[in-house]
Formats: structure tokens, sequence, C-alpha cells
């Protein structure tokens, strides 16, 4: 089984876990309407496209509304303790939550003693938790942007906040900045780094980089970054190999979004809705 977890920007959001689908540009959770702006229901939304095309099961997703104040997230962390004790999973993606140290150790003890521990993903504020807990090492595959990766190349940092200012934030420098994640052992086993040419790395290096098409537009466009990680998660848990997987994801989201002839005014979910035709056009390749 494939799962993701996350909060939704929406105070009355409840804690609720289901079976994903994306129609017509709404996204629903358990039969509860997810508003696809960007963040995990943008993520949830790509994955689901995604697992349609390739013929697996939809995405199970858990989520919970969290304006920033942290009573969803401690509510998700706790619901999905039990959760993680009850079910199987080969891929599990984390994303937006609050990075509550205390919460996340008591639910990677839980996966740490599961008989078969899945393939662990972790965007966003979760990427935060995993490096302030001390935890980073235990996850297979993080998808950080430069900034977010500047964060885990700083030692010192406790918090994004923090991030050192000598530590910058460049394009030119991901080399150094993933070679000092891991030197520090602030990274997973793989690091997907999201940019104007995306990448995958392991402790020995550069595996693989797209950088093409390009949309400039989609700078713009919130939630573009959620979408790769979306599609990526659903490739691996199909089986496929990570590297293959990584330069498909990172093929399918610029096509997607080139199909989408982005505007600043476009919608992830327009875009979204491009994943089928893209992936099935990169697959054919």
């Amino acid at each position: 089984m494939f799962g993701i977890m996350g909060t939704i920007p929406k105070e009355d959001m409840p804690t609720v876990g289901g079976g994903a689908m994306m129609r017509d540009g709404r996204l629903t959770v358990d039969d509860q309407y997810v508003p696809v702006e960007r963040g995990t229901a943008a993520l949830i939304g790509a994955a689901a496209k995604t697992s349609e095309v390739i013929g697996i099961p939809a995405p199970v997703a858990y989520i919970a509304g969290d304006t920033g104040r942290g009573l969803g997230s401690r509510s998700l962390y706790k619901y999905m303790i039990d959760v993680f004790s009850e079910e199987y999973f080969n891929t599990f993606t984390f994303h937006y939550l609050q990075p509550i140290v205390h919460c996340h150790t008591r639910l990677q003890h839980v996966i740490r003693d599961m008989k078969r521990k899945p393939f662990t993903i972790a965007d966003a504020g979760f990427m935060y938790v995993a490096k302030m807990s001390g935890y980073a090492r235990m996850y297979d595959l993080f998808t950080p942007d430069i900034g977010e990766l500047a964060f885990l190349a700083d030692e010192a940092a406790p918090h994004p906040f923090y991030t050192r200012g000598f530590i910058l934030h460049e394009e030119n420098r991901i080399e150094d900045l993933i070679t000092r994640a891991y030197k520090n052992s602030n990274a997973a086993r793989f690091l997907l780094v999201k940019g104007r040419k995306d990448c995958l790395s392991d402790g020995e290096g550069i595996l693989c980089e797209v950088d093409s098409p390009v949309e400039e537009a989609m700078e713009a466009i919130g939630g573009t970054g959620d979408t790769l990680t979306g599609i990526l998660s659903a490739l691996i848990s199909s089986g496929m190999d990570v590297k293959d997987a990584a330069r498909i994801a990172m093929k399918t989201n610029r096509l997607a979004g080139s199909y989408a002839r982005p505007t600043p005014a476009t919608q992830i979910r327009d875009i979204i809705n491009h994943i089928p035709k893209a992936l099935e056009d990169i697959l054919s390749q």
C-alpha cells in the first residue's frame, strides 16, 4: 500500500484517512473534498493521477487541517502512530506538518520497529523535523528545493529561519550543499533537489539531472515542487528503481507544466490535469 501524510491549510478539515481520487480538478480523500491549491493536496493529486496511469492502487492519504497552530499536526501524528502499528505500506510520503520533535520521534520508533519498513520519502516540513530530531538518515529520500537544501547543509541551524547567511541558496552551489548535508548526516539515502535544474543525488554524488523543458511562468505557480514529489512517490511505489523513477518524474512534471501553457495565473490543478498525458509520452519514449 502507498500512503501519504500531511496537513491542509483549512482549519475545519477533520483528521481523516482513505483512498484519494482526482476527478475534474477536484480531489477527494475518503469522500472528503480537499481544495487543491498547493502543498499536501497538490502532492496527493499528482500521486493519484500518476497511479492511474501506471495501474497501481490509488494512494491512501491521511490529512488534517492546520493553519499554523499545530493542532491538526498533533492530531495527525497521534492518528498515524496507530495506523502504522496496524497497516503495511511499501512506500510512504510525509509532507507538511508542524515540526513537533517529540511527536516525530514517537512515530519514527513505531516505523523502526516494523517487520517490513516502507520506502520513506519526506518533503517540506517533514524534512525539517527529520533533521531537527536527528533522524534524517532513517529516511530513503528527501525532496528539497534550494533553500531547504541549504538548511539541511547547515549543521548548526536548528530551524530553517536560522540557516546561516554564508550558506548561500545559489543553484551553482548545489553539489557543495549536497556534500555538506551528507557529511553532517543531515540527508536521506537519496536527495532529489528541485530547481531550475532538477537533480537526484546520493552520498557519492549526482546520479541524474533534468533541465528541460523550461517554462518561466512555472516559477510563479505554487505547488510545482509538490507535484514532482507526488509523481515520484507513485513511481517508486510501483516498484520502479529510484534513479529511473526520479528521471521519469522530473521529465513528466516539467512536460505537464509545458502542456498547461502556463501563465502566472495558472493554478496547480491545471498542471496536475496534464500529468497523465505527459507521463504517457515520457514512458513511450
